[in-house]
């Protein structure tokens, strides 16, 4: 490679890279994407949840008759509990995910383009990317996640955590640091498949779009498509992952008193001594479906929360004029 082809590579590489203004604006897509995403859905996150924890003694039996003993018991506001510290989670959750998978993505196409002379992603590259993209913006995020579903679990009489720094404060000082850590492998591990899906489902379907109606901007897919995208990406993303989730929630629950009711080990309540265990406990103890306990109401609940999520971040960053997109 000559000189002048290394220097042309760079201007190129700096020609790509986005402006302060243009992260900033990602940023808030993101963010907006992610709160907008999850408030829509914030009842049927709580039941998923909820229904992930419990053991054989089956408190919420379905989605209409969990949602109606949601309702019946603590009302909207406890439909919704949990939603605020989702959000305050979410939002940089979301805006760090985004803005991840569009600079690795660049990075991995600056390389295409210098190894191939063609800048175009691969299924496979998506998903190594967007798999990349998840890890970090959850990890960043955990302890939130950790916090969150405390919260979300807690309930009647086992209230045990007034807000968000309450319950900070509580688990650091009755559990240590690494408490917020709980369930964080199961989480890295189910990462992988489930935003790495997420982002390669939805970036290849909109490709496939683009290619079968000859279009040549993705601006010119139509808001139904984009979320019918987003929808599938949703799905098979989570089908794959959730498994993990289950074991991330017990996890996060396990020997903290506020869960006994939902599930208990002979009046005691319920403790992993890691993932595996988790596994193989759930497994032994309840069946292999109980891995996918709170599925359908999830299936519910991600559908529209990733489609959501994908058409609104877009749709945010063009209003805010980023010049920069996911596929790009």
């Amino acid at each position: 490679m000559t000189t002048v082809d290394s220097k042309q590579i760079a201007v190129a590489r700096k020609s790509t890279a986005p402006s302060w203004d243009q992260i900033c604006k990602s940023l808030v897509a993101g963010g907006v994407a992610g709160g907008l995403s999850r408030t829509a859905v914030a009842p049927l996150e709580r039941l998923k949840i909820l229904m992930q924890v419990q053991g054989n003694d089956k408190i919420y039996k379905g989605v209409w008759q969990g949602l109606l003993h949601m309702s019946k018991t603590e009302g909207m506001r406890g439909m919704m509990k949990g939603n605020w510290t989702n959000c305050v989670r979410i939002i940089p959750n979301s805006a760090m995910k985004f803005f991840t998978y569009e600079q690795l993505t660049r990075v991995i196409a600056d390389h295409q383009r210098e190894t191939t002379g063609s800048g175009q992603l691969t299924p496979v590259l998506r998903l190594l990317a967007g798999a990349g993209a998840g890890i970090v913006a959850m990890s960043a995020t955990y302890p939130l996640d950790m916090v969150r579903g405390r919260l979300t679990v807690q309930e009647g009489r086992n209230v045990q955590y007034t807000g968000i720094i309450h319950a900070a404060r509580t688990i650091l000082r009755e559990e240590g640091p690494l408490a917020f850590y709980k369930g964080w492998l199961p989480s890295v591990i189910g990462v992988v498949p489930y935003v790495g899906l997420n982002f390669g489902v939805y970036e290849t379907l909109k490709h496939m779009l683009l290619a079968h109606y000859e279009l040549r901007d993705e601006r010119e897919l139509s808001v139904p498509a984009r979320l019918g995208c987003g929808a599938a990406a949703g799905t098979m993303g989570q089908t794959v992952a959730y498994p993990f989730d289950v074991a991330r929630r017990r996890l996060q629950v396990s020997g903290w008193q506020g869960a006994r009711e939902l599930h208990s080990d002979h009046g005691s309540v319920v403790v992993y001594r890691g993932m595996v265990d988790c596994f193989v406990r759930t497994v032994r103890e309840e069946g292999f479906k109980a891995l996918f306990k709170g599925l359908w109401p999830n299936y519910l609940k991600v559908v529209p929360s990733i489609a959501i999520a994908f058409v609104c971040y877009e749709q945010v960053k063009e209003l805010l004029g980023v010049e920069f997109r996911i596929s790009e």
